[in-house]
């Protein structure tokens, strides 16, 4: 499972990660420490967090403004639902939440799973998703 750290989740969620230290501290997103002592987030539990979050139950700050830069929107996989050819995939990017309609098979050769870091690319009405 992939975790994070205080920086990388305050990036993905779209906030300070002075506001993720105080959210961590307060108990809001469940936090482990590495052997190097680092703060750490898993995957999934951020994933929740961020959907939470983006739904208005996480205490977000207030006025602060999200722009997308060349319609990228990084962010982290809250949701995969895979069919026999097709698939669906939602990426939660600060408070924007993304579907992007692909093929199981690029979900597959992406290794695609909840709780990862991914961006959403977004071009006319495809959205196209990478991960680093």
């Amino acid at each position: 499972m992939q975790a994070y750290t205080i920086g990388q989740a305050a990036r993905l969620l779209g906030v300070s990660p002075d506001t993720a230290r105080r959210w961590a501290d307060a108990g809001r997103m469940a936090t482990h420490r590495d052997e190097g002592g680092r703060r750490l987030i898993d995957g999934r539990d951020l994933a929740a967090f961020s959907v939470e979050l983006a739904q208005g139950g996480a205490g977000g700050e207030e006025g602060v403004s999200y722009t997308s830069v060349r319609n990228a929107f990084p962010g982290i996989v809250t949701a995969i639902k895979l069919g026999d050819v097709a698939a669906q995939v939602e990426i939660q990017a600060g408070p924007h939440r993304l579907v992007s309609l692909l093929t199981r098979e690029a979900v597959e050769e992406l290794s695609l799973e909840v709780g990862m870091e991914a961006t959403a690319r977004v071009k006319s009405t495809n959205v196209h998703i990478d991960r680093p």
